[in-house]
């Protein structure tokens, strides 16, 4: 298939040296760039959020017993009443 590329004058050059120098046509070495660069698989990076855990895991929840309204204080550091 023929197709139409615009390619850096400096990566041109240095492909153009490259097949000279291996003996090949210039379609050859352009070729087996593609394939180098499609078989590479690269994976997926991943992410591990960081343990920031604090205290016993297995202990009771201290805020488990209070209302909202007593969340809420604790939260905005509300006191009670007048």
């Amino acid at each position: 298939m023929k197709t139409t590329l615009d390619i850096h004058d400096e990566l041109f050059a240095r492909a153009k040296q490259r097949a000279r120098e291996s003996g090949r046509p210039l379609r050859a070495v352009v070729e087996e760039g593609l394939r180098l660069v499609l078989e590479v698989r690269e994976p997926a990076p991943t992410y591990r959020m960081p343990d920031m855990s604090v205290g016993d895991p297995a202990a009771k929840d201290p805020m488990e017993s209070l209302t909202w309204d007593d969340l809420r204080r604790e939260v905005y550091g509300e006191t009670s009443g007048p």
